[in-house]
Parts: structure tokens; C-alpha cells; sequence
């Protein structure tokens, strides 16, 4: 294996909940299990769910946490929308949105909270340059 893969770990606290909303409504493949961790197969990268008794509470924004996957494909993108829009137990954090139309970092995006309070955000960059590039510009997300 020569590619380098994304390993990202965060907290729930149920594993079959957890199934339910990335297995069955995001279309994660499930890997390895036990009762206090779940891998996930997301688009070719590693996430594990492991539970823990803390208390998660939920961000009021979208920042300064969120996770997510770039499409450099844009119908790719569209896809995940689509199946999202069509899973009732994917909660839309922040609904589809274009941002920086018309400048080189043109974007569209849209947020998914799962039921442990994690923020995903979904992208695809008309320009691939601003993935990691433009770097004249200096707007990142929405704050200012």
C-alpha cells in the first residue's frame, strides 16, 4: 500500500447508534468492532469511534471542531448531498452553500452533525489550486 491514508478517532457513546448513522445513513464501510469502538471506512480513510463516558455537549458553531472530506470531483460531491438529503437520521448542520463566488476560492459545502455533537464538513473547490494554494487570499470559513 502506497498510498497515504487519513486516520481521524472521536468520541461517541453508542456503537450501534454510531452504525446506524455513519453505516446506514452515510454509506461508511464498517471494519473492526468491539463494544467500545467501531473503525469506519470513509471514502478510503480510517475513522474510529470509540465510546466514552464523558458528557459531549454540542458546539454552538461550526468552529472551531469539524471534520471532512474535499471532493476534487464535483459530482462526487453531489452524490454525498443527494444521499444525505435523502437520510433521514443525517442531520444537516449547515444546509449547502456556495462561498467566495466568483474568486479562485469558490467552494461549495455543507455540514452534518451526527448524534455525538461531531461536525462534518463536505467540500468541493471549483478552483484545485485553493485546496492548499491562493495564497494572496486570506479568507478561511466563514469568520472574519
Amino acid at each position: 500500500m502506497s498510498q497515504t491514508l487519513f486516520h481521524l478517532a472521536f468520541p461517541v457513546t453508542d456503537i450501534a447508534q454510531t452504525k446506524a448513522y455513519y453505516v446506514d445513513g452515510l454509506g461508511c464501510i464498517p471494519g473492526r468492532e468491539n463494544h467500545h469502538a467501531l473503525i469506519l471506512n470513509l471514502y478510503g480513510h480510517q475513522l474510529v469511534a470509540h465510546v466514552t463516558k464523558e458528557h459531549l455537549t454540542p458546539q454552538q458553531t461550526i468552529y472551531p471542531r469539524h471534520f471532512g472530506l474535499i471532493f476534487t470531483q464535483e459530482r462526487d460531491w453531489q452524490d454525498l448531498l443527494e444521499r444525505a438529503q435523502q437520510q433521514q437520521q443525517l442531520l444537516f448542520r449547515e444546509e449547502t452553500k456556495n462561498r467566495f463566488v466568483g474568486s479562485p476560492l469558490e467552494h461549495r459545502t455543507f455540514f452534518l452533525e451526527d448524534p455525538f455533537y461531531n461536525l462534518m464538513e463536505f467540500k468541493y473547490y471549483r478552483h484545485p489550486e485553493a485546496i492548499f494554494g491562493s495564497y494572496e487570499h486570506t479568507q478561511i470559513g466563514d469568520r472574519t
